[in-house]
């Protein structure tokens, strides 16, 4: 599985920036006003594919490099943080919650998309600032 390796990861890599552009693009549909076309079925089935893939290839990659969560720290915070931005993804795409809040959570979902990106490059649970460790 090994030999494999490379393309998995870019795989895995492409879906990354695929989930993350699909998602800041629906948001940005939300607040244009035009919820029909970034919750319609087709989008979100096209988010849960793209998601999909991008978890399958987490797995196998994990599998090939036999690093896992809560073994190692920069992927236990990789899966922590993967919960808040699904919870805040969550949040962010309900109806029932305010303008202001959906933004909020919104923001800080991307925010929290990108140092996980920051994590997985650096393998260090600090991400972006694993420089400033002391």
């Amino acid at each position: 599985m090994i030999e494999f390796y490379p393309e998995i990861r870019l795989v895995h890599i492409w879906a990354v920036v695929a989930s993350g552009g699909l998602f800041a693009l629906r948001g940005l549909l939300l607040l244009a006003g035009a919820r029909g076309i970034a919750m319609a079925l087709p989008v979100r089935w096209l988010a849960y594919t793209i998601d999909t893939v991008l978890l399958t290839a987490a797995l196998m990659l994990m599998t090939i490099v036999q690093q896992y969560p809560f073994v190692h720290a920069w992927l236990t915070v990789k899966v922590l943080l993967l919960v808040v931005y699904i919870a805040l993804g969550v949040i962010a795409f309900r109806p029932a919650a305010s303008q202001t809040v959906r933004i909020g959570c919104w923001l800080l979902a991307l925010a929290v998309f990108g140092f996980i990106v920051t994590v997985a490059r650096a393998h260090h649970p600090l991400g972006v600032f694993s420089g400033l460790a002391l």
